[in-house]
């Protein structure tokens, strides 16, 4: 056996992926899909009936859960699509920066300050008037394939 050392340049992370395989045909309205490398939710599934050269089809209509795009996707049933996994996350709104990002409280008392305030423009004002006001508010955070974005707002009555 060698006696050298060898060291690895790990680029990876603990190998958690960002998607997993399901089958077409499988998936349903309400779910998860992943169209054109973005993670979308599915707003309408269509099948077609198997032709003469054997795969029935699945029509996908998904909107992108960060952007709102409508995108469109047509695979063989029986062939894999990825499903992102999606996550929601609570945290507690702490301070709000002039540079648009927010400080949150996480469960186990550390802050994150990584996220921006979320372009819906209705979300915002409602945060920001919350905010204004005093309450105690609580966001809710969706994350997948690497990305994050505040997607709801809960309020659970004046601070203190």
């Amino acid at each position: 056996m060698s006696d050298e050392e060898h060291q690895f340049e790990s680029k990876a992370d603990a190998g958690a992926s960002k998607t997993y395989p399901q089958q077409a045909g499988t998936i349903r309205k309400s779910g998860h899909i992943v169209i054109k490398n973005r993670p979308c939710k599915v707003v309408e599934v269509s099948t077609s009936k198997t032709g003469k050269h054997g795969h029935a089809k699945c029509h996908f209509v998904a909107i992108d859960i960060f952007t709102g795009k409508k995108l469109e996707d047509i695979v063989p049933s029986s062939h894999n699509c990825d499903v992102p996994h999606v996550n929601r996350t609570d945290y507690q709104l702490i301070d709000i920066s002039e540079d648009g990002f927010v400080s949150l409280l996480t469960e186990n008392g550390n802050t994150k300050d990584d996220l921006k305030l979320p372009t819906d423009d209705s979300l915002l004002t409602q945060i920001k008037d919350g905010f204004a006001e005093g309450k105690d508010l609580v966001v809710s955070v969706m994350s997948a394939m690497g990305e994050e974005q505040i997607c709801a707002l809960k309020d659970i009555g004046p601070k203190n």
